[in-house]
């Protein structure tokens, strides 16, 4: 996979979690632990794009 390929896919997965975090915080009672974890999730991929971007 070519770097900005890799990069793509990270800011497609990057931007899915962003989705369900929304969809999450739309319901009448999210479930916190689970938007927590979807953040921290995102967050690793932010880095994983700095990291392809970097090298790339």
């Amino acid at each position: 996979m070519s770097p900005d390929t890799n990069v793509e896919a990270l800011r497609a997965e990057h931007q899915e979690l962003e989705r369900r975090i929304e969809e999450e915080n739309d319901h009448p009672s999210p479930d916190e632990a689970r938007i927590k974890e979807l953040k921290r999730q995102k967050l690793q991929i932010k880095d994983q794009i700095a990291v392809a971007e970097a090298a790339g």
